[in-house]
């Protein structure tokens, strides 16, 4: 439950409790309340509007369907988008980002990015007064970020991997990511949590894990691990900040007979989500964000601010926590079951 609170001396009649609700966990509220839908009724356009879209990559679920997301809704609301994907190659993100400015878009909107990788050349562009926008960026220079409330995902992610360990057992983390401002954010939540329960530890040293063969890296990994620890029991539970390692590390256990062992990601990858689904599969729990809804949220913004309307400082768009219990309805929910 979002308003649960933990304490050291919370027993497991509690934390089955809350494994029970966890299910009907929705995580964050949309602060501009503003469906797609809604958009032309509310008066929105971006007629005459040229609008610059950059990202990271596309080689997730989230990342392609946000980005797509944006393209149309730029469209749909009468602009022209100016899209580009920087394929997961930092140096050719900031030659675009480079070139964006140099077009001088009415506005520009980064999806994703290692804040200290762009957040020099998000500055550059709001110092050419160039609005910036952002989905999923803790930046500064940004005027609005679009994003879930990865405090609420962190947090009652790591409340639900706690219950159905029993609040103790070992831990292995996935923590390459820790500069990309939501990562780091449901990592912290993790840590927060997991401190209050002193039976509970996270292996050291934490795994990394990478981008590209995400999947494959997180299967070498987590293969590596069980070979360390051959003995059922000393390992309870997986966790990454996103689902594609969580995807390789469920490959692993169930490759070894190692089903015991529970993983735990977040995004709503609908390949994730068929595992969890799976009774089993080891994935027990992810997290379901909205990356369609947060797109047009992001140019929903744009066209708001350029109509001279005051935004925000973060847009929420709801999460689903997904569980054993509830994923056939969370996934109805998405669109994708």
């Amino acid at each position: 439950m979002t308003d649960h609170i933990i304490n050291n001396g919370i027993g497991r009649r509690e934390l089955i409790k809350f494994s029970a609700l966890a299910g009907a966990t929705v995580v964050g509220t949309s602060l501009l309340g503003t469906s797609a839908a809604n958009a032309a009724d509310d008066g929105l356009s971006l007629k005459g509007k040229r609008i610059g879209i950059s990202t990271a990559g596309t080689d997730h679920f989230f990342d392609l369907h946000a980005y797509n997301a944006q393209i149309a809704e730029v469209k749909r609301l009468g602009g022209e988008p100016i899209a580009v994907d920087a394929g997961r190659n930092d140096g050719k993100l900031v030659a675009q980002l480079q070139t964006l400015i140099a077009q001088k878009p009415d506005a520009i909107v980064q999806l994703l990015g290692t804040l200290t990788v762009i957040d020099p050349w998000l500055k550059r562009a709001r110092d050419a007064g160039i609005p910036v926008l952002t989905i999923d960026v803790g930046s500064n220079n940004s005027l609005n970020n679009s994003t879930s409330d990865n405090w609420g995902i962190g947090k009652d992610l790591a409340l639900q991997l706690v219950s159905d360990i029993g609040g103790e057992g070992n831990i292995v983390v996935f923590n390459g990511f820790y500069g990309v401002t939501p990562c780091a954010i449901r990592y912290d939540q993790l840590v927060n949590v997991v401190k209050y329960f002193p039976k509970v530890k996270i292996i050291q040293p934490e795994l990394r894990d990478v981008i590209p063969n995400t999947v494959q890296d997180a299967f070498t990994q987590i293969t590596a691990i069980l070979n360390k620890y051959p003995e059922k029991g000393p390992i309870k539970a997986i966790w990454s900040a996103w689902d594609i390692p969580q995807l390789g590390a469920t490959q692993a256990l169930t490759a070894a007979g190692r089903t015991e062992i529970k993983t735990y990601g977040v995004d709503g990858s609908p390949e994730v989500l068929q595992l969890v689904a799976d009774p089993a599969s080891p994935a027990a729990a992810d997290v379901a964000q909205q990356p369609a809804e947060l797109g047009r949220q992001a140019i929903r913004n744009v066209a708001l601010l350029l109509s001279g309307k005051t935004l925000p400082r973060e847009s929420y768009v709801p999460a689903l926590l997904a569980n054993k219990q509830n994923v056939s309805d969370v996934s109805k929910k998405l669109g994708i079951g």
